[in-house]
């Protein structure tokens, strides 16, 4: 028998006790994560606008783009400084700021469930026993003592089959849809306040004509009355005066109540009382800016409510995974110790500790079909944002048409309408020599001066229409707003687990 060499080294030692305890916890971190992996489903996005005007082009790279402050270029001081107000004040934008906290709230209280739940119920009481207590021995028959005890307990459930983690995709996903939400909310108030400024402004401009025709039908008047003191007009000329002038005047003061609405508007959208707030008179005198456009495409990442129904999407597709869970059994470990002791000055003492560990599971052999009726319906709320978000997508792409179409359409009117204007104001001087040198009755005149101020003011309404659909336009394209914001403000840490899903897994 050939013995081994004798060899110095130490003694094989037995395994660590703890190992086994590791191995568990390696096995757990790299378990399975039930319910399909998101993917972002098809939507239905042209290759190009239709309505774009033929000299537009696409938004190439190094294009100046719809960035910052969008108001800003339209180069109004007066609208910058009500626009930064918004921001500060507005209510509904506060509440919205309020319902995404909210949101952002609920990823921490989802991502609590990676972590054990440590409990500690101290307590102390002093019991006496009964002295005629049936069964008892001598010695505890009437007897007082004393019990402290410091017990302290921890329960975990391993996340063995993604629930927590379908959990957390799920609220982190609302929360980043509820970002949108606000940036919707954000971006609707500050179209709502260009709106709203830009039709005051065309009020403005509209009253300020009807103010000018006043005094040029006060002259009108004046040389009509003239002329009849003279004898070479009729009384009939002179009522038609009078009354082209009064109907002018009074169509100028029926602007005035919808310029003080649009003024009460503006009030609220900033924060202040309507009786507290004036908007200075300013005549609309601007053109509309040129908007980059770009691709249809680009939606889905420039419209906030689009990245909000996308990531609806998103949260619903982890539900599917919460609900599948519950086919699986329910693991749970619990820790217990403390120390408890008759004398409190041995409370704390290595005889006085106690422990206990357990691990349990539980399944559920038998309950009627809910688990698969909470699946089918985890399915189907899936599958109706997902036709919502393709009906976002619809929407978004014939706003955008709409006001493209509109910006189009109105700057060919207004051209032809400016032609318009210049006939009928050449009308209307020929009216008035033809008038003077007695060659015509004064209905000429009054219909030719009617006829321009139509003209004249519907100018004036093409030009605000113009600026509306401008800012629609702008509203449309989702303003300088993108999406990749969305990752970064939802500040939430990664799951503990560091092995990723890779599709539906039992």
């Amino acid at each position: 028998m050939i013995r081994a060499p004798h060899s110095a080294a130490a003694p094989p030692r037995l395994p660590w006790p703890g190992a086994a305890s590791l191995s568990l916890a390696v096995l757990l971190l790299a378990s399975c994560t039930v319910g399909p992996d998101y993917k972002r489903p098809s939507a239905p996005v042209p290759a190009a606008y239709k309505e774009a005007p033929s000299n537009w082009h696409s938004a190439e790279p190094g294009d100046s783009g719809l960035r910052g402050n969008w108001w800003e270029m339209f180069h109004d001081p007066a609208l910058n400084a009500l626009e930064d107000q918004i921001n500060v004040s507005n209510q509904t934008l506060k509440a919205a700021e309020a319902a995404f906290v909210q949101a952002r709230a609920s990823i921490r209280f989802s991502r609590a469930g990676y972590y054990p739940v440590l409990t500690v119920s101290p307590g102390a009481s002093r019991t006496r026993n009964s002295g005629n207590l049936p069964f008892s021995g001598t010695f505890s028959r009437g007897v007082t003592a004393n019990d402290f005890i410091i017990p302290f307990d921890a329960t975990y459930e391993p996340d063995v089959w993604g629930r927590v983690r379908r959990t957390v995709e799920s609220a982190r996903a609302g929360a980043q849809a509820s970002a949108a939400d606000l940036e919707t909310v954000r971006l609707s108030l500050h179209a709502e306040l260009a709106l709203d400024y830009f039709q005051a402004r065309s009020l403005d401009a509209e009253i300020q004509l009807l103010n000018s025709t006043v005094t040029a039908y006060l002259r009108a008047l004046e040389l009509t009355q003239s002329r009849y003191q003279g004898g070479v007009a009729s009384q009939v000329d002179v009522a038609q005066a009078k009354t082209q002038l009064e109907t002018t005047r009074a169509e100028a003061i029926d602007l005035q109540v919808a310029r003080v609405q649009f003024e009460h508007a503006i009030a609220s959208l900033i924060g202040k009382p309507a009786s507290d707030f004036s908007l200075p008179v300013a005549p609309l005198d601007s053109q509309p800016p040129p908007i980059p456009a770009g691709l249809p495409s680009l939606l889905l990442e420039r419209r906030p409510d689009v990245a909000a129904a996308e990531r609806r999407m998103a949260a619903a597709n982890a539900d599917i995974g919460i609900a599948r869970s519950a086919y699986f059994p329910v693991i749970g470990l619990n820790v217990a110790g403390g120390f408890n002791s008759r004398i409190i000055t041995t409370l704390i003492q290595g005889p006085s500790g106690f422990w206990s560990v357990g691990l349990a599971a539980a399944e559920t052999l038998f309950e009627g079909g809910q688990r698969r009726a909470l699946s089918e319906q985890a399915r189907a709320a899936y599958d109706q944002t997902v036709a919502d978000y393709r009906q976002t997508v619809l929407t978004a792409i014939q706003e955008v048409e709409d006001n493209l179409a509109a910006l189009r359409v109105l700057e060919q009117e207004a051209a032809t309408q400016r032609r318009a204007v210049d006939a009928a104001e050449h009308s209307l001087s020929l009216s008035n020599t033809r008038y003077r040198g007695g060659v015509t009755s004064y209905l000429e005149v009054t219909t030719a001066q009617s006829t321009a101020l139509t003209d004249e003011r519907v100018s004036v309404q093409i030009q605000g229409r113009r600026m509306t659909a401008c800012v629609l336009l702008i509203k449309a394209l989702g303003g300088a707003w993108n999406a990749s914001s969305l990752q970064n403000v939802v500040a939430a840490p990664a799951s503990p687990s560091a092995a990723p899903s890779s599709g539906e897994r039992p």
